[in-house]
Formats: C-alpha cells, sequence, structure tokens
C-alpha cells in the first residue's frame, strides 16, 4: 500500500490533537497570552503604510492559488489523475481527505467563532479561525506529501518535491496574516488541525483500503 500501518500514527494524532483543543480552548476564552503571540507576529508579517505594490501582489495571488476553491481544484485534479493512472483507492481517498477536513474547519470555525481582524478586506468573511486557506491546501499538500510523492522514483526528486510543498504552506500562511485575512494563531491552529486530521484519514486508508480492494473492482496493480 502507499500508506503503510504505523505503531506512532496514534501518538501523532493524540499530540497534534490535544495542542489544537487547548489552542482553541484558548481563544474560546480570550487568552491574552496569544492575542500577545498574535500581535508580535503581526508586527512581522504586516505591512502598515501597503506602499509595496509588488509584495501586495505577490501575496494577493499566492492567497488566491491557496483558496479554498481552488484547493477543491488541486484535489480534483490530483483524484483525476490518480485515477487515470489505476490508482482509484488513493483518488478516493484524496476526495475524502480533502472535502472531509474542510467540513471539520467549517464545524470548528463555528465553535470557536473568532472574529477577524478588524484590517481585513471585505471578502474574507466568516469566522478566523482556523484559517480555511491554510486547512485546505495544507491537507492538498499532505495528500501530494503521502500519495504523489513516493510515486517518484528518484530520491533527490522527492526530497526536493517535500521541501517545496513545505515551502508554499508557510509562504500561504504568510500571505493571510499580510493580507490581514487572519491572525497568525488561525494558521498555526489550521496547520494543527490538518496534521491531526490526515492522521485519522491514513489509518481510515490502511483499514479501508485492503476491504476495498478485496470486494469492488477498484484496483489494477499491487499498488494501492
Amino acid at each position: 500500500m502507499l500508506i503503510q500501518p504505523e505503531n506512532d500514527r496514534w501518538k501523532r494524532f493524540a499530540i497534534s490533537g490535544i495542542l489544537f483543543v487547548l489552542l482553541a480552548a484558548m481563544l474560546k476564552g480570550q487568552s491574552m497570552i496569544l492575542q500577545l503571540v498574535d500581535s508580535v507576529f503581526q508586527s512581522l508579517f504586516t505591512n502598515p503604510n501597503g506602499n509595496n505594490h509588488f509584495v501586495h501582489f505577490l501575496m494577493s495571488l499566492i492567497s488566491f492559488l491557496g483558496s479554498p476553491k481552488m484547493d477543491l481544484l488541486w484535489m480534483l485534479i490530483i483524484a483525476f489523475l490518480l485515477w487515470g493512472f489505476k490508482l482509484k483507492i488513493p483518488a478516493l481517498w484524496t476526495i475524502c481527505t480533502v472535502v472531509g477536513g474542510d467540513a471539520l474547519g467549517w464545524i470548528v470555525k463555528h465553535i470557536v467563532k473568532r472574529a477577524r481582524p478588524v484590517q481585513h478586506m471585505a471578502k474574507d468573511d466568516g469566522y478566523s479561525f482556523p484559517s480555511g486557506h491554510v486547512l485546505g491546501f495544507f491537507l492538498v499538500a499532505g495528500v501530494l506529501m503521502l500519495i504523489v510523492v513516493p510515486l517518484i522514483r528518484r530520491q533527490s526528486t522527492r526530497i526536493i518535491c517535500q521541501i517545496l510543498l513545505v515551502f508554499a504552506v508557510l509562504l500561504l500562511a504568510i500571505s493571510r496574516v499580510y493580507l490581514w485575512a487572519h491572525y497568525p494563531v488561525d494558521t498555526i491552529g489550521a496547520m494543527l488541525l490538518g496534521y491531526t486530521w490526515l492522521q485519522v484519514a491514513e489509518w481510515l486508508y490502511v483499514v479501508i483500503a485492503p476491504w476495498l480492494k478485496q470486494n469492488f473492482r477498484l484496483v489494477h496493480n499491487s499498488l494501492y
């Protein structure tokens, strides 16, 4: 299988899940510590004057490419290509992972109900925590890491792809803070939630994929 059973998966799930719940609870309780953290990092990644038009354009472009609508497009492209290469179970898993994670993020948003920064643009409506942009793109990057990158034969190419994916997620998080769409903690929470959900999705893949292979005509080779 592309995703193998791992004994430590539950530990990663527990650690990231507990950290996310603590973060959400502190925000719900309007923690002064997290407000201070947000203020410090906002001062590093935002430009109050907004004079650099190129940087603003670049950050807006990055934010657009990592938007929820684009995440769904990337998801469909990945699933389509996987299905075309006879990797039907990974294709279905890709869709369920991204859509399920986005739905989970929406639920959390409406539980925490954190308002966005007052400087946010009108198009960035809804609640702030966790960042939907970062969560969705984190899941897309996670799917690529777990399913697509392992198919690359050259190890050096795999490493380069992994580094680029991590860099892309971090750059998207910075762009959301730069554009005042989210507080820094919102992007951190999105990554924690995304990582926690990926552990669940990986476990489900390990459990369900062999059953699907045995009972349905979804696999045409030994790789699934």
